[in-house]
């Protein structure tokens, strides 16, 4: 597909990380972007910044994000590609004893379900909406209608413990962008995911200094946090490249497992 100012896209999770990196590479190829975020404050900023558009988004909410894909209709058109982005952590083990009394606790099933809403079910959303919408446009010169890229992470192949919904989720997200491929192929929709290691983003800057420290030790080359501009880089390629379709593809420096 080619990038120009023709092509109109949506960025989930474009206020922040790789999603705003996204936002301001295709801004910056001349694309016309909608950033979909829930932080209202840094959305607008940002779209002042790069000539986005802003609409606010709750990746939780069926009913919210259908609004937010309808105001970014209503200021754009339809888009023919998607970028999700928007995605939450929390830590927490299966089931495991208290190291202070002994106690056997298990995962906190609500943290449970939340991360799986975020990550997994928000993909689903936000992906089965865009692509209902690219079906109905007429399909470019080469047949192709549009392309969704999915976030997944390299934990979904390689799990790290005290993490299993984290896991569990970005394992599913890559199992649902291989059965999106197989269903909407025939209507010149590809879909991709990218499986992220360690990259400098919000979502990380929180964690503590001694697991960045561990995070960046998985990394063979580059020994360093990935950079949103690379993460951005390989969605401008996916969008180019016709025949990447049904991907998961790693960005991690060549992560050890």
């Amino acid at each position: 597909m080619k990038l120009d100012e023709q092509l109109v896209a949506v960025v989930a999770g474009g206020a922040s990380g790789l999603g705003e990196a996204t936002v301001c590479a295709l801004r910056e190829a001349g694309a016309v972007v909608a950033l979909l975020d829930r932080d209202v404050a840094r959305g607008e900023q940002l779209a002042a910044e790069t000539g986005a558009a802003f609409v606010e988004l709750d990746v939780g909410n069926e009913a919210r994000v259908l609004r937010a894909f309808a105001a970014a209709r209503a200021l754009q058109g339809q888009e023919r590609v998607l970028i999700h982005t928007p995605a939450i952590g929390g830590g927490g083990f299966t089931a495991r004893r208290n190291a202070r009394t002994g106690e056997i606790e298990r995962h906190d099933f609500g943290l449970f379900e939340r991360i799986v809403n975020i990550n997994l079910n928000g993909s689903f959303l936000c992906a089965s909406i865009a692509a209902a919408g690219m079906m109905a446009l007429e399909p470019l010169a080469d047949g192709e209608r549009g392309v969704i890229v999915l976030t997944s992470s390299i934990v979904a192949e390689d799990p790290r413990p005290g993490m299993p919904a984290y896991v569990a989720s970005k394992a599913a997200v890559n199992g649902l962008a291989k059965a999106m491929t197989r269903d909407l192929g025939g209507e010149g929709i590809r879909v991709n995911s990218i499986l992220p290691g360690s990259f400098d983003t919000p979502m990380v800057a929180s964690t503590p200094d001694a697991f960045k420290a561990e995070m960046v030790s998985w990394v063979s080359h580059p020994k360093r946090f990935g950079e949103p501009r690379e993460y951005a880089s390989l969605v401008m390629e996916l969008i180019r490249n016709n025949y990447l379709n049904g991907a998961a593809l790693r960005l991690d420096g060549g992560a050890v497992g």
